[in-house]
């Protein structure tokens, strides 16, 4: 496995997190439709993805730069089965389109990353600072990757993720909460084990200006599959569920545990991905900041 600072095993993730990328793809362009649009005074802009992951948003980005008459996107990840496979399917998405794909490994905390990038028109980041243990300073080195005039949107915070009924029919009601609770508990211990950490007590606007951006705003927008939902969106509702009890599971209680164990089984008639009752719903909020000209 590839390093990463919060020690998770990023590519055992790799179909979950393609699976949020198709359920997620309109939304995905939207959002890069409308940050596209902040450039539209620019030339086949470039833009650099920061934590490609699935690469989801990197071909949202390719279809909007398409929209816009050309550009590059540039990918970047530190784990290589991640970065691999996002960028062979930018690259489907893109062909036959004037629009280039390229890929740069490199560990978003490097103080040595906008030696590695080019000079990017839009950086974008999502949920990937909050895993690194100096948050300022990797926003800082971001924002050295911008060319003059160019943006830097880092997706941070928003809302929690929703996905099941208060009342399941089996354990106690409320499982859902219980179950954020414990992975913000998780989360807390995961950052206090990172070589180097340091806090950040402000919110992500004032990480931007002390970054030295200007004009800094933000937008929020809502992930929403409403129930009944299909049978992929039901599969990221597993996904969830997996994710969040694994992450949490010294903050539930033996009750919840038995409960999760039956959502999670196939065979049971409470299985989670059976149900026409689970949805997903949450939201996500962008930061926007600009570099000097």
């Amino acid at each position: 496995m590839a390093h990463t600072h919060d020690n998770i095993d990023w590519p055992t993730r790799l179909a979950s997190m393609r699976r949020a990328d198709d359920i997620d793809a309109e939304t995905d362009r939207q959002v890069a439709g409308r940050l596209v649009g902040i450039l539209a005074a620019t030339a086949e802009p470039v833009i650099v993805d920061i934590g490609s992951g699935g690469g989801g948003m990197s071909a949202a980005f390719a279809g909007a730069l398409a929209a816009h008459g050309g550009g590059r996107v540039v990918l970047s990840d530190a784990v290589p089965e991640l970065l691999d496979a996002a960028t062979a399917h930018v690259r489907d998405v893109a062909a036959g389109t004037p629009v280039a794909v390229d890929a740069v490994r490199a560990d978003a905390s490097s103080d040595q990353l906008a030696d590695l990038l080019p000079k990017a028109d839009l950086v974008w980041a999502s949920r990937v600072v909050h895993h690194l243990p100096d948050q300022q300073l990797a926003i800082d080195e971001l924002a050295r990757v911008l060319a003059p005039g160019g943006w830097l949107a880092l997706s941070e915070g928003g809302l929690a993720t929703r996905c099941l009924p208060w009342d399941l029919g089996i354990g106690e009601p409320g499982l859902g909460s219980r179950l954020t609770a414990a992975r913000d508990v998780w989360f807390v211990g995961m950052r206090a084990e990172m070589p180097g950490v340091k806090s950040l007590p402000v919110g992500w606007n004032k990480a931007l200006e002390a970054a030295g951006l200007t004009g800094v705003s933000s937008f929020s927008y809502v992930i929403d599959h409403p129930a009944p939902a299909s049978a992929e969106v039901r599969q990221s509702v597993v996904d969830w569920l997996t994710w969040m009890s694994g992450v949490g599971e010294d903050g539930l209680s033996e009750s919840d545990h038995a409960t999760v164990a039956r959502l999670l089984d196939p065979a049971d008639d409470a299985y989670v991905g059976a149900r026409d009752d689970v949805f997903i719903l949450g939201a996500s909020t962008v930061y926007l900041g600009q570099k000097a000209g």
